[in-house]
């Protein structure tokens, strides 16, 4: 075993008072905030939009990032465990979001503040799921660096043992997400920059879903179950939270948004639907 590499982190940088600290994952996710509030301004600028509007996009997202992922993991992981305590969805700390809940947190962020701020709800999520997509990456940096979400363990020569967690060498899945994702996001800045698929509304958001849920879906295999009910099940929590998100992006692609924004639905009167 010798040969495998051994990581064996603090997560924590700095202990402030109790379960109250600076961890790894809390530094990354919000490097991946900042850095994806940069390019959105510069989107902002190239596009003739009001680069004010990035201070308050970038709160919404991150408040629907936080709840839609704290509550995905309570409903999704142990629903019976927080809906017999509901206090204990407040301690955050303790660990438990949910990136699947993280992205519906961002959808609902970003169709609120579209609807506050008067610009379309498909022409920023097309911009914003890029930096969505990196943004994962740089918290799954931070989960490897909390020896957290581990994968499966391997003979593989990169396999990394975790010393925190036990003393096998697993798959680095942590790492696999973060390098899919970033290349994903660099992927979707291409198309955006280099084609005209960022005036298609809902292409590039099409997209992000189809590759982005699609890969999450293909690593799972490689990690170990996040509850123990999982064990159970054919395909994980992971891979069935995955398949909504697939076939979304799919139809997206396909173009089914365009036929539901031209159609206008004219409803009968009352009288004639109650007779």
């Amino acid at each position: 075993m010798g040969g495998f590499f051994r990581w064996d982190i603090d997560r924590e940088i700095v202990s402030i008072y109790g379960p109250f600290g600076i961890r790894w994952y809390s530094l990354f996710f919000i490097l991946g905030f900042l850095l994806g509030n940069f390019a959105m301004l510069r989107i902002m600028k190239r596009e003739g939009k009001d680069p004010k509007l990035c201070e308050p996009l970038l709160y919404y997202l991150v408040i629907g990032t936080v709840l839609g992922a704290r509550l995905g993991h309570c409903l999704f992981y142990d629903p019976w465990q927080y809906l017999s305590n509901p206090l204990s969805i407040l301690k955050i700390w303790e660990g438990g979001l949910a990136s699947h809940g993280g992205y519906l947190g961002i959808a609902i962020a970003t169709y609120l503040f579209g609807r506050k701020y008067k610009l379309s709800f498909l022409w920023l999520a097309d911009r914003i799921v890029i930096f969505a997509i990196l943004t994962g990456a740089f918290i799954r940096v931070g989960n490897f660096f909390n020896s957290e979400i581990v994968g499966r363990v391997t003979d593989v020569p990169w396999a990394v043992v975790f010393a925190r967690v036990d003393a096998y060498p697993r798959h680095p899945t942590q790492l696999y997400e973060a390098l899919g994702y970033g290349s994903i996001a660099v992927i979707m800045l291409l198309l955006y920059y280099k084609t005209s698929i960022g005036q298609l509304g809902g292409r590039l958001l099409g997209v992000g879903a189809l590759l982005g849920f699609g890969f999450r879906a293909i690593i799972e295999t490689f990690k170990e179950n996040q509850a123990a009910f999982e064990s159970e099940l054919v395909f994980n929590m992971g891979q069935l939270l995955s398949v909504p998100f697939i076939i979304i992006g799919i139809l997206l692609l396909c173009g089914v948004q365009d036929s539901i924004l031209k159609k206008k639905i004219k409803f009968p009167p009352a009288n004639e639907v109650i007779g």
